[in-house]
Formats: C-alpha cells, sequence, structure tokens
C-alpha cells in the first residue's frame, strides 16, 4: 500500500482522535462536576444525580476502554463516499459521523459484503493501528471495476484474520471485532426473542460471538438491558479471566461475569467433592429432595408435645399440630412465610387451654374470661421461652445454608428427604466434615431459598424504626433551630421573619441524611438472589446440570438467552448431550438452533488427529473444517511409564524453551494433576499447576475440565488413555484436550495409545532425546 495512502488514512484517524480526546475531556468534566455537587436536595433529585453519575462513570470507561484500536475499517460504499468503522459511534462538530460504530447497521457490510454479494461495497479495507499510528492497511476489492488499481490485481481480506489467528497467546480472550465473519455476524445481530443455542465445534469462535453478542445487544437494546444487566457465566474462574477484558475492550460495563457456584450471594464455593456427588446434586430429582426436606422440618409429635409454663404442663396432641400444619401447607406459601400462621394457631389452641385452666382454678367453674384477657394470655405465651422453643420445633425459621448443612451431615435425614437415592448414593452426598460449600450446592441453595422465602417483617420493621428514629433526630433538630433564635428582634419584624419550619419540615430533613445506594446496576445484582436480568449468556452450556438449569430460567424469566456449547464436548456427568431435552421444559418452541462451522483456532493437521475421537462419542458429530494449515504435524512420544514424570519435565522444558514468550499447555488425567504437576515445575520452575485468575503463567499444567474454554499456542497432551479412561465421557475430555492448541500438538503416553489415536500410533513413536525446538 502505497505511503500516500497511508498518510490519508493517518490523517483521518487524527481527526477522529483529537474528537475523541474532547469527548474524554467533556466526560471527564461532567464527572468531576457531578462528585463535586451538594449532597442536599430531595431524594428524587439526589437519584437523578447519582443515576446521571453512574452514566457519565460507565460512559468514561467505555471512551477508555475504546482507545486501542480505535478505528480498524473502512468501506467504499457505490456512491463514491466511505465510511470509517471502529469500536464506537463519533460525530464531528457538525454531527457527521467520522466514525460508526461496529454494531450499527450502516457497518454490518464490513461483515458480510462478498465478491459474489457486495452489499453495495466497492472496496474493504482493514487498518492496523500501533497505538494513534496507521501502520499497515489491507484491502479486499470487491469491484470488479477497480481490481486492476489495486496493487498485484486482487487483496484479499485474510491478511487481518490470519495475522489474529497466529498470533501468540497471553492468557486473555481478545475481541474479533476486526475480523467477524459473516456466519458469525449473523449469529451476533439475530433478532430472535427467545433462548438462542449456538453449537459449535472447538475454535468456531463461539464464546468470542456469545460476547460480542452481548455488546451487540447492549447497543440496541440499551436502556433495558443496561438497567436489568446481562449475566455471562462461564465453567470457572479461569475461564472468566481469560474473557474477562473482551466486553470491557468493547466498552460494555453492564455485564456481570459469574460461574454458577458463585449465583448464590453470600455463599463461597471452596470446597472440594467427587464428580459423582457433584453429578447426584445435579439431578432434577435433587428439587424434590430439598422439598422433602423442608417437609420434614415441618414436625409433628407422635404422640402427644408437652410445654412447661408458669410451673404447669400444657399439651398438643398430634392431631392438633397435623391439623395446623395441613392449614399452613395448604396456603402454598414458602416456609417460612407460612410461620406466622401456625404460631398464631398454636398459640390460639395454647392460650384456651391456659384460660380454661385459670377459669377453673379461680373461679371454680366455667372458664368467664374475655377476649381481652386471652389476647393477653396469647402475648405472654408467645413471648415464653419454652412456646418458643415449642414453635422452633414444630415449624422452625430456617435459612437455605441451615436446611442444606443439617441434610447433608445426618445420614437419617438423607435416607428420609431422599428414599429414591440408593444407599451408595446417600452415603455420597453425607458430609463427614462441616463447612464450605461446593459449586454444585449454589443450585440447591437456590431451590431452598424458594421453598423457604424470606419473613421480611422484621427486615420492614427495622427500616421504620431506623425512619422513625430520623424523623425525630430531624425534629429535634428544628425545635433547637427554633428554639435557639435571638430574643433581641422586635415583636413585629419576628413575626414577620421566615421561619426554619416556613423553608424545610423534619421529613425533608431527615431525607437528607438516608445513606443514597451508590452502588451499579451490576454490583445490586450480584448482592440479590431474586435480580432478573435482562440477558443471560451461558458458555459451555452443554455442561450445566439439571439443577443449574433450574436456577438460571429462574434467573431470567423472559427466557432471553444465548446458550454457546458443543454436545459433543461434554465432560461433566451431570451435563447434557441434548439441547432439546435440557430447553424443551422451560422454553418450548421458543428456543433455536444455529451451528458454526469453520474452525479458527485449530490448524487442519491437529484437526486431522481429533477428528477421529468423536466418533467414539457421537457418530452424527460433524468436524469443524479449519480455515487454516499451518505445515506442522502433530508428534507422539513415547516413555516408560516408570520414567514418564522426569521424561515429561524434560519435555516441557524443551518445549518451552522453544515458545518464544507464547503459552504452553500441558493437559493431564485429572487423577494425575498433582504428581506430573510438580514433575513439570521442578523443570520449569515458572510453571503452575492450575490457571491462576491473577498470575497467568506462559506454563500451566491442567486437567482437561480446567483447560476447557481456554486456547494456547502450543500443547503437551499426556496419557491420552488414562484421560479417556478417566470418566464416563472421558473421549469427551480427551477431544477437548486436542483442540486447545492454536499451532501445535504433541501426546506423550508411556502405554498403548487410545484406538481412536490411531492416525498417531500409525506413525513411528519419537523420542524424547530428538526433540527439536
Amino acid at each position: 500500500m502505497s505511503s500516500e495512502e497511508i498518510a490519508r488514512e493517518q490523517e483521518h484517524l487524527s481527526r477522529v482522535y483529537r474528537r475523541f480526546d474532547a469527548l474524554r475531556e467533556q466526560t471527564s468534566s461532567g464527572l468531576a462536576e457531578l462528585l463535586r455537587a451538594s449532597t442536599a436536595g430531595t431524594a428524587q433529585a439526589r437519584i437523578e444525580r447519582d443515576t446521571a453519575h453512574v452514566r457519565q462513570a460507565e460512559r468514561l470507561i467505555q471512551l477508555n476502554a475504546a482507545e486501542q484500536g480505535l478505528c480498524f475499517g473502512r468501506l467504499d460504499v457505490e456512491d463514491g463516499e466511505y465510511r470509517h468503522i471502529g469500536r464506537l459511534g463519533i460525530l464531528d462538530d457538525r454531527h457527521e459521523p467520522l466514525l460508526i460504530d461496529w454494531r450499527a447497521p450502516a457497518a454490518r457490510p464490513f461483515y458480510l459484503a462478498t465478491a459474489v454479494s457486495p452489499c453495495g461495497v466497492r472496496r474493504r479495507r482493514h487498518l492496523r493501528t500501533d497505538g494513534r499510528t496507521v501502520v499497515a492497511l489491507h484491502d479486499e476489492v470487491l469491484d470488479p471495476d477497480l481490481a486492476e488499481h489495486a496493487p498485484d490485481g486482487q487483496v484479499t481480506g485474510e491478511a487481518a484474520l490470519l495475522a489474529a489467528l497466529n498470533a501468540g497467546r497471553t492468557g486473555r480472550m481478545t475481541d474479533i471485532v476486526e475480523t467477524i465473519q459473516a456466519e458469525q455476524d449473523r449469529i451476533i445481530r439475530s433478532d430472535h426473542q427467545g433462548i438462542l443455542v449456538v453449537q459449535g465445534g472447538p475454535g468456531t469462535g463461539k464464546t468470542a460471538v456469545a460476547l460480542h453478542r452481548a455488546a451487540y445487544l447492549l447497543y440496541a437494546h440499551r436502556e433495558r438491558l443496561a438497567r436489568r444487566v446481562v449475566l455471562v457465566i462461564g465453567p470457572n474462574a479461569a475461564f472468566l479471566r481469560y474473557i474477562g477484558q473482551v466486553l470491557p475492550s468493547l466498552g460494555e460495563t453492564s455485564v456481570l461475569l459469574s460461574t454458577v457456584g458463585e449465583l448464590y450471594p453470600g455463599v463461597v464455593p471452596e470446597r472440594t467433592e467427587s464428580p459423582r456427588s457433584a453429578e447426584i446434586k445435579g439431578r432434577s430429582t435433587m428439587a424434590e429432595v430439598v422439598a422433602a426436606a423442608v417437609r420434614d422440618r415441618q414436625w409433628v409429635p407422635e404422640e402427644v408435645l408437652e410445654i412447661d409454663h408458669e410451673n404447669e404442663v400444657l399439651r398438643l396432641d398430634r392431631q392438633t399440630c397435623v391439623r395446623v400444619r395441613e392449614r399452613a401447607r395448604e396456603t402454598g406459601l414458602p416456609h417460612n412465610l407460612a410461620r406466622p400462621l401456625v404460631v398464631r394457631e398454636i398459640v390460639d389452641v395454647l392460650a384456651r387451654q391456659w384460660a380454661d385452666r385459670i377459669g377453673a382454678d379461680l373461679l371454680g367453674g366455667p372458664n368467664l374470661l374475655d377476649e381481652q384477657d386471652v389476647e393477653e394470655i396469647r402475648r405472654e405465651l408467645r413471648e415464653g421461652p419454652a412456646v418458643r422453643a415449642a414453635l422452633d420445633e414444630l415449624w422452625p425459621v430456617l435459612t437455605p445454608q441451615q436446611l442444606l448443612a443439617d441434610l447433608f451431615s445426618s445420614a437419617e435425614r438423607i435416607a428420609s428427604a431422599a428414599p429414591g437415592l440408593s444407599a451408595q448414593e446417600q452415603r455420597l452426598l453425607l458430609r463427614r466434615a462441616a463447612g464450605g460449600w461446593a459449586p454444585s450446592d449454589a443450585p440447591l441453595l437456590d431451590e431452598a431459598a424458594e421453598l423457604l422465602g424470606e419473613d421480611g417483617r422484621a427486615a420492614r420493621a427495622l427500616t421504620e424504626r431506623e425512619r422513625r428514629e430520623r424523623l425525630d433526630y430531624a425534629q429535634g433538630v428544628l425545635d433547637i433551630a427554633i428554639g435557639s433564635r435571638s430574643t433581641d428582634l422586635e415583636e413585629g419584624l419576628a413575626e414577620e421573619s421566615l421561619s426554619v419550619h416556613d423553608l424545610l419540615d423534619a421529613g425533608r430533613l431527615a431525607e437528607r441524611h438516608e445513606e443514597a445506594d451508590h452502588r451499579t446496576a451490576v454490583e445490586r445484582a450480584a448482592a440479590d438472589r431474586t435480580w432478573t436480568f435482562g440477558h443471560v449468556i451461558v458458555d459451555e452450556a452443554q455442561e450445566l446440570s439439571e439443577m443449574a438449569w433450574r436456577l438460571l430460567m429462574r434467573r431470567c424469566p423472559t427466557r432471553s438467552m444465548t446458550l454457546v456449547g458443543d454436545v459433543a464436548q461434554t465432560g461433566d456427568p451431570a451435563g447434557t448431550t441434548s439441547w432439546q431435552r435440557v430447553l424443551d421444559p422451560y422454553a418450548a418452541g421458543r428456543w433455536r438452533l444455529e451451528r458454526l462451522s469453520l474452525n479458527y483456532r485449530v490448524p487442519a493437521e491437529i484437526m486431522a488427529v481429533a477428528a477421529d475421537v468423536p466418533v467414539g462419542l457421537d457418530a452424527a458429530f460433524q468436524v469443524p473444517r479449519s480455515v487454516r494449515a499451518t505445515g506442522v504435524h502433530p508428534r507422539c512420544w513415547e516413555v516408560r511409564s516408570a520414567e514418564l514424570p522426569w521424561r515429561l519435565g524434560e519435555i516441557a522444558a524443551r518445549e518451552a524453551a522453544g515458545l518464544e514468550g507464547r503459552r504452553l499447555a500441558v493437559i493431564v488425567p485429572e487423577a494425575r494433576l498433582v504428581e506430573l504437576g510438580d514433575a513439570v515445575t521442578a523443570a520449569v520452575p515458572t510453571a503452575r499447576i492450575g490457571e491462576d485468575p491473577q498470575a497467568p503463567s506462559p506454563v500451566v499444567v491442567l486437567s482437561p475440565k480446567q483447560s476447557k474454554g481456554l486456547e494456547f499456542d502450543a500443547v503437551l497432551v499426556v496419557e491420552p488413555a488414562g484421560i479417556a479412561d478417566g470418566s464416563p465421557r472421558g473421549l469427551g475430555d480427551l477431544y477437548v484436550a486436542l483442540t486447545r492448541a492454536t499451532q501445535r500438538l504433541d501426546v506423550v503416553h508411556s502405554g498403548v495409545l487410545p484406538a481412536v489415536l490411531g492416525r498417531l500410533a500409525d506413525g513411528r513413536p519419537a523420542d524424547p532425546a530428538d526433540l527439536d525446538c
């Protein structure tokens, strides 16, 4: 590309950045002014000011995030005009577009136009920039009349895509806004109102599509989604760190990133458990188990419950307790919300019993106490410790944590609530040590919260008490102000003077002392279990359990969702291999399946090996077609079993030395993660076992489950037979492990290779000593 063309693009880019800097300065000044503003005013005024503050802050974040790679493309259209495409829209002083947001309809031809269907585009230009400097241009000429003017005839538009695919991995996913392909763009901009399922094999860009769809929906439905927040669910913390910068780089902040295990506020899922235990907890039948556990806590005595009261014994027979329990259940109220009815009926029974006894003792005949006397007896009984203890036994107030902790710590409670589980399965649910929650517990806690409900009367009473205290304090301040007025004023002048009461009343003064909620919508959503999200995106959706789906559907009653995954890669025993089975119970007829067919991550040489694995998993699976070949074929290293740990360390060290700043993943059977991880870290001190969300390392040792959704420049798959035999869905785990590499794949084994890796077995095994770096 000529230097003159680059200079012209540089001139336009400079205009864009001058306007960009002015917008950022204006936004920053407005934010500073809001921060300096007085906190006085009505509650409504403070709300409006806080809202403006949040919007200005989000706009500043958006501008800062978009600065790098602000302008990345240009369209030359048929009318002789051209449009520059970038991360956000910018207008000049005359409100003419200097830069068009990539999500705007006018920018769509940048992703869809082809020589066969040019969409009115004569030339598509990709700009490569370094900071604010244009360093290269790549043109794709779509009009045959312009082809002769292009250098070397026609320059394809694949340069930007191939450059992105061949770039080294940093441990952070980057946006693909510059290289979105036509099949991806169609899904990103889909107007489907229900659940959109994106099925795609490894490397098809389904995660990037989902995240860019979130950015597009926030652009198209800003007011609603920014207020209700978009929820993005990932399989683990490492994955969330990996994708964490994508949406901010696109200028979007109204997004909550979370795992399913983190969706119950106040609970940190730190407890480890066996895959078998997690699978049991993920079954839909656990909803019945939790419901049965609640019912079991609504206790009735076998015969009579005796209650000591003022040196006397009051009695509740079983029939009375059963009648009260059934009345409470018939209301349909959650357990805790039904308790006031139980308290009222039980106390009434006891009060009548006590009144009859008092009447007989004191009056020597029939009970002549009036209703006011009986009501006083009711009050005394409600406050009596023995009666309160009896009520807690009959119908206790429960938290979800208390309910499940009591359930899982008692073999008897488990047997009563889960008679449908085998004795072995019941033992797997039993916790020998108290404390801590596993990720699979979050859906159960949420289920319990729905069944228990929260008695908000105490919270409402506290709020009202605090309000009254603020009012009393404000009235006292006003009274002091009135009492401290000067008495030296002439009587007539004093009568004409304005009083503080004329300008301010106690209610308004109290409002000024209310503590405003300055949290963003995302922060409020993260802290509120009952929050309903505007849109939900789930990555690796095939791994979700049936109980996890129940939780997510409660979070999104509108069923506005984008689900991405690959049922051929399902590795979790609680996961699914059928979208229809998990979605039809919630949205029959309201979900649509889209497929991604092109593999952008994995080179053809690696996919030729991995393609054989799904045959044993799903004979109908269609392998995605790789868009590139690197000429580098996978290698197979065979070592003796006893030598595997130190030989693996040697291989990993040599591989790492040849990466030149790129990333290597060593993927091993989960059962041998610590053993083989220690061997690698001994040989490569900078290596880490497991992805550290805070400190990504150039060399990491992972289990197949930990590697899911991630990508690396080079991958060592160790003991593939151990991976395949490691779980009921081990072939899916092996398929995942083989498809994480963007450049090079090596397999290290000490035994017979699985039959599905026949392509590697047919070749001559290499000796680690001959490893060519």
